[in-house]
């Protein structure tokens, strides 16, 4: 995710997972054109090339499915909103907060262990503290293990009093 705009009217996160979305295209494309291609000369192959263009190309389309969401979070001070929007294969859905009603974003954490290692990995979440909201929003579902989600969260908590200090000097 990243910082597309940052403005004292408007701080604008996105994330597009445009490299995993044509990785993903192209495993469907090899999968399915090496398939039908031995598909295609007929005889004991027919089958074998049938299955391996459905099973591969099956797999990468589940995966497309489940792995590439685009969201976006939009934190308007002029609107007073912060929009949470987020769109996939099955579908869009946006979420609107009131910006008087966040608090802060922090980073959560989850730790796994397997193998007897163990792994801690992150993801930016909004604290909404009054509202009929109020509680933890994450701004993605995925954690990650990089510095992304601190940074996100260290940007929007830059921003918040930037806008509160600016909406202070406007109505004097």
């Amino acid at each position: 995710m990243k910082i597309t705009r940052n403005t004292p009217e408007q701080l604008i996160l996105a994330d597009n997972p445009w490299f995993i979305g044509i990785s993903l295209i192209l495993f469907i494309l090899v999968f399915a054109g090496a398939g039908l291609g031995a598909a295609s000369t007929g005889g004991e192959n027919l089958w074998f090339g049938l299955f391996f263009a459905l099973a591969g190309g099956g797999m990468g389309f589940a995966a497309f499915c489940l792995f590439v969401r685009r969201v976006q979070v939009i934190l308007d001070r002029p609107g007073g909103s912060v929009v949470i929007r987020r769109q996939s294969v099955f579908g869009y859905s946006q979420v609107e907060h009131r910006l008087a009603d966040l608090s802060h974003a922090e980073v959560e954490s989850t730790t796994s262990r397997r193998e007897g290692r163990t792994r801690t990995l992150y993801r930016p979440v909004l604290v909404l503290d009054s509202g009929m909201s109020a509680g933890r929003h994450p701004v993605v579902e995925a954690y990650t293990n990089g510095s992304g989600p601190q940074r996100l969260a260290e940007a929007i908590n830059a921003w918040l009093p930037a806008s509160e200090t600016d909406g202070q000097q406007e109505s004097r």
